[in-house]
C-alpha cells in the first residue's frame, strides 16, 4: 500500500515538473533561493556595471556568471506580489488593476505614458483581455532619436500602431507563450513571434521578457527590454537587400540555397559580411566557390536549425547546424560569440522564419577542406611542416582520397631536419583511402603512399595504428580525413629478432635467445609482445646466478619465455590492471603510472620497437611472477615500489628471505618443481 502512495505521489511530483515551462523552473529556483528573504522574495543574478537582471537557475547561481561576467545577487519581490513596511519578504499580493495603470508600476510609465498620447488608454482601460508587451522605461530610451521622432510627430498613426503591434487580444501567460509559437498582434494582425528557449528566457521578436506575468483586471502585461517592430520579410528577402551580403547572396545563389531561406522555417543565419569573405586567401575561396559540395557544406555551416536570438544566450552552448556538426554559439559580456570569437557585428535581424546576425569572418567546417587546411586548423603545427617540406603539398590539397596521420606537436622528439629518412617517414603517414576510425578493425592493414603497410590494433581503451594511437576526434574533410595521432609512427623494420640485433642495448640478451634455441621463435611469423630485458637488467643479476642460468638452456628458456606475452600489445593499449598470458608461466600483470607503463611493477624504459611479427617494450629489471594478491588495498599500489607479500608472512618471513641469494635459490627449487611436473 505504501510503495503505491510512494508511486502515485511520484508520479504526481513527475506530472507537475514536466509540465511545467522552463521559465517557471527558473523563477521556481529563484523562488527557492530567496526564501531566506522572506514569502515572495526572488533571488536575481545581476550583472556587475549594468542593471540587467535575470531569474537564476542552478548553474548560474554556482557559476556567479553570465556570460563570463561576474554577477551579484539582489533580491526582490517575485511577480504579482509587493512589500509591506516593517514586514518581512513580499507578503502583499499587488492589487489588480487594468493594465493601464498596471503599466505605471511595472517599470513601463513611458509606455503608460505612449499610450496616452496615442489615445489608447481608453481601450486599455476599458472590457477585454488583452496581453501587453510592454517595453520599459529604458527601451524607449535605446530607441533611435529619429525612430521615436517619426512615432511621437505622428501619435494618433504611427505610434497607436507601434502599440498595437506590441499587443495581442487575448490573455497569454509565459506559461501560454510557446516555443516557435506566433500570436496575431492588434496591428493588422501581424504576427508576433515567441521563442520560449530551455535556460527559461523568453522572446518576443528577440526581445527578452523582463517581467514577465504582471496579472491586470482586463489582461497581462509582460515587461520587454525593447520596442518591437512589425516583421514582414523573410530571411532570404533580407539577405537581399542588404549591400554588405552581396558575396553572401551570390554564394547562396550559387548554392541553391536561396529557395529554402524564402520558405517557412525557424532558422539563425550567420551572415559573413564582403569583409569576411575579403579576408580568405583568394585560391581557398575559389576552391570553394568553384566546388558545389563544399560551398553548400560551408554555407549550411553558417546556418541553425532554430531561431537563436541574442539575448537567449548566457553562455557558451553547442548547436546544431543545418551542415550536420556544430557551433558553440556563446556570449562575452554585451557580445555575442560564435566557437569562442567575439565576430558577430549586428544581431537580431528578425525574418518571418528566422533571423540574421551579421559576421565579419567566413566560418569554414572541416567537410569544406582540404588535408593541408586541416592540419593547419589543429594542434599539429610541427608535422604540418614536415609534410610540406617533405614536398607533400599536392597530395594535401589535391582531391586524392587519403587520410592523414598527424602526430601531435610533443610527439617528435630531436633533429627534425628534412633528410631522405625523414622524407620516406612523413610519406609513410599518409594512408592511400580515406578512412573514418570509426570503420578501422583489428588486424586491418592500411597502404601509405610510401608503399609500407600499417597494422591497426583494437584495444578495449584505444585504437592504434601500429605504435601511434588516436588521440582526437576525426576530421574529415572534402577528400580526406585527418587523424591525430598521440606518436610518430614507428614502422617495423624487421622480425622481434631483426630489432633485438640492430640495438646494442640488447646485445646479452640476443646470446642468451640463441643459448636457449630461441632464435626461430622469435623469426617466424606471429604477434608476440616481448618485455626485453637490457644488457644492464642482466649485468644487474648476481653474476654466479647469471653463469649458472645461461648454462641451464631449459631455465634460460623458461625465464625468457616467461617475458613473451601472446599477442601484439603497443603501450597505448595498456590500461588499469591489464594481463597478458605469457609463453609461459600464468599471467603478466600491466598497469599505467605517470605515462609509465609498468609490467609486474617493473617500469618499461623504452615502449614500442615495433617489428613484423611483434613489439618490443625494453625493460632494465628481469622480470619475477608477482606473490598472490590477497591485500585488496596493496593491490591498488602500482609501481616497483609495492611488492605485494602473502598476509601471513611476519617480520620473521621477512628476515629469513632477506638474503638475496637463499631467496634465488627457493625461487629457483620451486621453478624446477614446477617443470618437472609438467614435463
Amino acid at each position: 500500500m505504501n510503495l503505491c502512495v510512494l508511486v502515485l505521489g511520484l508520479s504526481l511530483v513527475l506530472t507537475v515538473c514536466v509540465a511545467r515551462s522552463p521559465y517557471q523552473a527558473v523563477l521556481q529556483h529563484s523562488r527557492i533561493r530567496g526564501r531566506l528573504q522572506g514569502p515572495n522574495v526572488c533571488a536575481m543574478q545581476q550583472l556587475k556595471g549594468t542593471d540587467k537582471k535575470y531569474f537564476t537557475n542552478c548553474k548560474q547561481w554556482y557559476h556567479r556568471k553570465i556570460c563570463g561576467k561576474p554577477t551579484v545577487i539582489t533580491y526582490e519581490c517575485c511577480p504579482g506580489y509587493e512589500k509591506i513596511p516593517g514586514e518581512k519578504g513580499c507578503p502583499a499580493a499587488l492589487p489588480l488593476v487594468n493594465i493601464y495603470n498596471t503599466l505605471g508600476v511595472v517599470g513601463a510609465s513611458t509606455t503608460q505614458m505612449y499610450s496616452e498620447r496615442a489615445k489608447l488608454k481608453e481601450e486599455i482601460e476599458g472590457p477585454g483581455s488583452f496581453t501587453f508587451f510592454a517595453p520599459s522605461n529604458k527601451a524607449w530610451t535605446a530607441l533611435p532619436t529619429e525612430i521615436l521622432d517619426a512615432l511621437v510627430s505622428n501619435v494618433n498613426i504611427e505610434l497607436l500602431n507601434a502599440l498595437h503591434y506590441h499587443m495581442v487580444n487575448r490573455r497569454l501567460t509565459s506559461e501560454e507563450l510557446k516555443h516557435g509559437s506566433s500570436f496575431a498582434s492588434m496591428y493588422q494582425d501581424f504576427p508576433v513571434h515567441i521563442q520560449h528557449y530551455s535556460n527559461g528566457i523568453v522572446t518576443v521578436n528577440c526581445a527578452r521578457l523582463i517581467k514577465p506575468d504582471q496579472h491586470a483586471t482586463n489582461g497581462i502585461v509582460h515587461v520587454v527590454d525593447r520596442v518591437i517592430t512589425a516583421v514582414s520579410n523573410t530571411v532570404q528577402s533580407l539577405l537581399d537587400v542588404e549591400e554588405s551580403l552581396e558575396t553572401l547572396q551570390t554564394a547562396m545563389a550559387a548554392a541553391g540555397l536561396t529557395t529554402m531561406l524564402e520558405n517557412e522555417g525557424q532558422y539563425t543565419v550567420f551572415a559573413p559580411t564582403n569583409e569576411a569573405f575579403e579576408k580568405i586567401p583568394q585560391e581557398t575561396l575559389n576552391r570553394i566557390l568553384g566546388d558545389p559540395v563544399a560551398l553548400r557544406d560551408m554555407l549550411n555551416y553558417h546556418i541553425l536549425k532554430q531561431i537563436q536570438c541574442a539575448e537567449s544566450i548566457v553562455s557558451g552552448t553547442p548547436m546544431e547546424t543545418l551542415q550536420g556538426t556544430v557551433l558553440e554559439v556563446g556570449c562575452d559580456g554585451d557580445q555575442m560569440t560564435l566557437n569562442g570569437k567575439a565576430i558577430i557585428t549586428k544581431t537580431d535581424q528578425l525574418g518571418t522564419n528566422g533571423v540574421i546576425h551579421f559576421i565579419n569572418e567566413l566560418l569554414i567546417p572541416d567537410s569544406a577542406k582540404v588535408l593541408l587546411e586541416l592540419a593547419e586548423g589543429s594542434s599539429v603545427a610541427t608535422a604540418t611542416r614536415l609534410f610540406v617540406e617533405a614536398g607533400l603539398t599536392g597530395h594535401l590539397t589535391g582531391s586524392e582520397a587519403l587520410t592523414l596521420l598527424a602526430p601531435l606537436d610533443d610527439a617528435f622528439k630531436g633533429s627534425l631536419t628534412m633528410t631522405p629518412e625523414m622524407r620516406k617517414l612523413m610519406t609513410n603517414h599518409v594512408v592511400k583511402e580515406q578512412l573514418s576510425s570509426k570503420s578501422l578493425y583489428h588486424g586491418q592493414e592500411l597502404e601509405t603512399l610510401g608503399g609500407l603497410k600499417l597494422r591497426v590494433f583494437v584495444y578495449r581503451n584505444n585504437l592504434c595504428i601500429e605504435n601511434a594511437c588516436i588521440a582526437a576526434h576525426d576530421k574529415t574533410g572534402r577528400y580526406g580525413t585527418m587523424f591525430t595521432v598521440d606518436k610518430v609512427l614507428s614502422p617495423p623494420t624487421g622480425t622481434v629478432m631483426d630489432v633485438l640485433k640492430a640495438d646494442d642495448r640488447f646485445s646479452l640478451l640476443v646470446g642468451a635467445i640463441q643459448t636457449a634455441g630461441m632464435t626461430e621463435l622469435l623469426n617466424q611469423q606471429g604477434e608476440l609482445t616481448f618485455f626485453a630485458p637490457t644488457n644492464d637488467a642482466f649485468n644487474a643479476m648476481n653474476k654466479p646466478e647469471l653463469n649458472r642460468l645461461m648454462r641451464n638452456r631449459q631455465e634460460l628458456a623458461g625465464v625468457l619465455r616467461y617475458h613473451l606475452g601472446e599477442g601484439m600489445l603497443v603501450s597505448g593499449g595498456v590500461g588499469s590492471h591489464t594481463r597478458i598470458k605469457p609463453l609461459q608461466g600464468d599471467k603478466l600483470e600491466l598497469g599505467v603510472r605517470n605515462y609509465t607503463v609498468y609490467v609486474n611493477k617493473v617500469p618499461v624504459a623504452d615502449a614500442d620497437l615495433m617489428a613484423t611479427n611483434g613489439v618490443v617494450h625494453a625493460v632494465n629489471s628481469i622480470i619475477k611472477p608477482l606473490p598472490p594478491k590477497v591485500d585488496r588495498d596493496r593491490e591498488q599500489a602500482d609501481g616497483p615500489a609495492a611488492l605485494l607479500r602473502p598476509a601471513a608472512s611476519s617480520l620473521a618471513d621477512a628476515k629469513r628471505f632477506k638474503n638475496d641469494d637463499l631467496f634465488q635459490k627457493v625461487v629457483r627449487s620451486r621453478s624446477s618443481r614446477t617443470m618437472n611436473k609438467s614435463q
